[in-house]
């Protein structure tokens, strides 16, 4: 099974124009950990995408890749 995740947060941060560095200062992490989750080296926690798609109004499941 394919992670999608890093793709999936990638193309909202560039639908939505924020940078990484933003995001991560919106939701309280380090701009080195979006890097990490986007390019796939680091899997985010649970509590961390629950942030991700709280902050993007998107569901978990989309951002893990398990719903459209």
């Amino acid at each position: 099974m394919k992670n999608l995740f890093p793709q999936r947060l990638t193309e909202l941060l560039k639908l939505n124009k924020i940078s990484k560095r933003a995001l991560a200062r919106e939701i309280g992490v380090s701009a080195a950990s979006i890097s990490d989750w986007s390019t796939g080296k680091v899997q985010p926690t649970a509590e961390n995408i629950y942030l991700i798609a709280k902050y993007f109004n998107e569901s978990a499941d989309y951002l893990l890749g398990l719903a459209d």
